[in-house]
């Protein structure tokens, strides 16, 4: 195959005499596009997909390469800030929780199936063995609010929150006013809020629930007879 300008030149050992084949450039072009589309030259080509990986292989390669030709320190100085990019997200995680779509607005404390204070300690003590402090916070919380219910301390209110529950209860137990508040804040944060709950929280709230559960709201009788002597008291003074 021999190209002398526009022209292809093709010789044809059919006889010596015969002059050799000429075609031209464009026709020559185009039979050999025709011959070479055929399926037998394509048999052991890679897939679209072996295609597309690849290329995703190489972009990632430069990019990769790109980037630590940028890094002080080249290859080992980019790994060494990515570990501590991951290092930090981790970090931000575990400390923070798992990141809510949205804020919810008066969360009810209990769920649809109610259940004794009794079965929401034993919830909590087997949650705290496995260390499990988010929900043992959970559990020993309802379990306050629960019991103060069964007391008659509050009234059965399914969709009460641990804020209204602290509210109430404040006011007939106004020496735990402030820790029922506190633990019911760590009921949000844990529940609603993202955060993680610890040991120690876990224990103060178990502090608390026992210290309620052992304390007596002064009655109305004892208030009147009370005030009925000190008014004696007085007039007799």
């Amino acid at each position: 195959m021999l190209r002398t300008g526009d022209t292809v030149v093709r010789a044809l050992p059919r006889s010596d005499d015969e002059p050799p084949l000429t075609i031209p450039r464009d026709p020559a072009r185009e039979a050999a596009r025709r011959e070479l589309s055929k399926r037998m030259y394509h048999e052991d080509d890679p897939s679209w997909f072996e295609r597309a990986l690849n290329a995703f292989w190489e972009w990632i390669d430069d990019l990769f390469r790109a980037a630590s030709t940028a890094t002080p320190g080249g290859t080992l100085g980019l790994v060494v800030i990515v570990i501590a990019v991951l290092a930090v997200l981790g970090a931000l995680w575990w400390r923070l929780g798992t990141p809510r779509r949205g804020p919810v607005s008066s969360p009810a404390l209990f769920g649809d199936r109610p259940r004794s204070a009794a079965d929401h300690r034993a919830a909590a003590e087997a949650h705290a063995a496995q260390g499990h402090w988010n929900q043992a916070v959970q559990e020993r919380m309802r379990a306050i609010v629960r019991a103060l219910e069964e007391r008659a301390l509050l009234d059965l209110r399914p969709g009460r929150t641990a804020d209204e529950a602290a509210t109430e209860t404040g006011r007939a137990l106004p020496a735990h006013g402030d820790r029922l508040r506190a633990a019911a804040r760590d009921f949000d944060d844990v529940t609603y809020g993202g955060r993680s709950a610890t040991e120690q929280s876990y224990r103060r709230i178990a502090d608390l629930d026992r210290d309620v559960d052992r304390s007596r709201p002064q009655s109305d009788d004892s208030s009147a007879h009370s005030a009925d002597h000190h008014t004696r008291q007085g007039a007799a003074g």
